[in-house]
């Protein structure tokens, strides 16, 4: 809870694959809050005040991932409400005379989201969520200590770099900072 109100102030797009990594630790620990105690909590040090707000943030996150229907797989409005309103920024910044280079970056990614959603057999999903997932594959690979290919690495270099850009433009935009109207 801490870290993810840190990143969502600071980096939109660490936030999102954050909040991923927390949905599927609420998953291994079979979205029972007395496993969460013991296997995540435990390790806390904090004031008996910032646990309780901790451990009512993870009651209320498996409470979400149940009734939402994503207990085994899948990401939670919350999340999804992130992706929903990166894509509507993305849109604005594509359509605006202003970021060429924002355009520039993301046709340079595009080969590789396009590619992509090729090998997921074509999953209707949108563009970024393509992006963050696979960011977010990249670092499960690399906790489970597998190896990753060139070709792919080169991708995740670029997919990360446009994802870097993205989320500047949302903290301007939060900040009032940008400017991409004509």
């Amino acid at each position: 809870m801490i870290i993810a109100r840190q990143k969502r102030k600071e980096n939109i797009c660490e936030y999102l694959l954050y909040m991923w990594q927390v949905e599927d630790l609420i998953r291994a620990n079979h979205l029972d809050m007395d496993e969460i105690r013991k296997n995540v909590l435990s390790r806390y040090q904090q004031s008996p005040e910032v646990m309780r707000e901790t451990e009512q943030w993870y009651e209320e996150l498996i409470e979400m991932m149940r009734s939402e229907g994503v207990a085994e797989k899948g990401h939670i409005q919350l999340n999804k409400n992130v992706i929903i309103t990166l894509t509507d920024l993305h849109l604005r910044l594509l359509k605006s005379p202003k970021e060429m280079v924002y355009g520039a970056m993301y046709y340079k990614t595009l080969p590789y989201i396009v590619q992509l959603r090729a090998k997921s057999g074509g999953e209707d999903i949108p563009e970024l969520e393509t992006c963050f997932t696979a960011v977010y594959g990249f670092l499960v690979l690399r906790m489970q200590g597998k190896e990753v290919s060139p070709e792919t690495m080169e991708a995740l270099k670029q997919i990360s770099a446009f994802l870097a850009m993205l989320a500047e433009k949302y903290r301007a935009d939060m900040n009032g900072e940008l400017d991409i109207d004509e």
